[in-house]
């Protein structure tokens, strides 16, 4: 079996192939050049230089050697032969195999005009977040992060705590609406203020000023001007789908598979972060971008990919977690416009509280 993709859902993709009792061949292909590790604490403890690399390891040497994987990582998958079931690497090397599990996950958007140009950063790697460390600590940088998702939150957060100006730009009228609702957005929004981050919603970013490579601020689209010794984006992601171009496999905004996370190739499944699910009573497909759920959907692919027909569906409540400003914030299930928010316990000016969001008189989500 080959697994595209040396990130947790890879691993559990590994994990449950030994479990369920495949004892053949396993290689599993990374364009990373690190084994699988936990990718939350990058956004909080690394940035905060709490935890080091060795902290993240998702396995250890024994069970190494109880999955007798090979690894080959830091050459990405570049091309998928579905009548082979070949996997060609970048270099040329080609990976012939009884199945297929593609866990490719997603990449992050980046600004235009922004390729190349010193102090303006991503993060979703280690890689990244070392990078982003290091110049957070060269002096006392002005950041401006660049979209008020959970990441950028988190990242806007660490900053904060490490006692650095910091300006937030929302293109949105309000941050995590889409996700949490307006009422629930708005109380996670103030969190902002009520550590002293600047928040600026309902403005676009026009580009990015500089001189010499390096950035030096953020032209808002009104006019704005806004100093920035360094820009951190976070403005959504992209699935890594361009490796399966031509390969029979159907990707619209990710690979679109069943709720068994079966692709339209036979042989060829998919999970985690890439995966655009048809999830059970519900429609259209969708991604979902969750640790929870990079830890349990490829045990369902893997499932189905060995039995060769559809034993198992994806059918956990989707749940998250985010980090920022010393609150945990906490959400299960899907919450839609027009849902009821209750307090069923606290009060949201305290930030602590539960909240559930009713839809015809029904719990759908807290």
């Amino acid at each position: 079996m080959t697994v595209v993709g040396a990130s947790l859902a890879g691993l559990t993709a590994v994990r449950s192939l030994r479990r369920h009792g495949f004892d053949g061949r396993i290689t599993v292909v990374g364009a990373e050049r690190h084994r699988p590790y936990d990718r939350p604490p990058l956004s909080k403890d690394v940035l905060l230089g709490k935890a080091a690399v060795a902290d993240l390891a998702l396995h250890d040497d024994e069970e190494e050697a109880e999955l007798a994987a090979e690894w080959v990582l830091g050459r990405p998958a570049v091309a998928l032969d579905p009548r082979r079931r070949s996997v060609r690497l970048a270099g040329g090397r080609e990976v012939v195999s009884d199945g297929v599990v593609v866990a490719t996950g997603a990449a992050p958007r980046r600004l235009p005009g922004s390729e190349g140009m010193a102090g303006v950063h991503t993060l979703r790697t280690l890689d990244d977040a070392e990078a982003l460390r290091a110049e957070l600590g060269r002096g006392r940088p002005s950041v401006v992060v660049v979209g008020g998702s959970f990441i950028g939150a988190e990242i806007a957060s660490s900053c904060g705590a490490l006692g650095l100006d910091v300006t937030v730009v929302e293109a949105a009228p309000l941050p995590l609406a889409p996700v949490l609702g307006g009422r629930m957005a708005r109380v996670c929004a103030a969190l902002h203020a009520d550590n002293g981050i600047r928040l600026l919603c309902g403005v676009q970013v026009a580009g990015l000023v500089g001189g010499g490579g390096r950035v030096a601020g953020v032209r808002l689209a009104d006019g704005r001007l806004l100093p920035a010794d360094v820009v951190v984006v976070g403005i959504g992601v992209l699935p890594g789908t361009e490796w399966l171009a031509g390969s029979g496999v159907r990707t619209a905004q990710g690979v679109v598979c069943d709720p068994g996370c079966r692709t339209s190739v036979p042989g060829v499944v998919a999970a985690g972060d890439v995966a655009r699910i048809q999830w059970p009573g519900r429609s259209p497909e969708r991604r979902v971008e969750h640790w929870s759920n990079a830890a349990e959907q490829p045990d369902v692919a893997v499932r189905n990919l060995l039995a060769g027909s559809a034993v198992a569906e994806s059918r956990h409540v989707p749940y998250f977690w985010s980090d920022q400003y010393g609150v945990r914030i906490q959400f299960a299930g899907s919450a839609a416009p027009g849902d009821e928010v209750r307090i069923e316990e606290g009060d949201p000016e305290e930030r602590s509280f539960a909240a559930v969001y009713l839809r015809g008189g029904e719990a759908r989500a807290v």
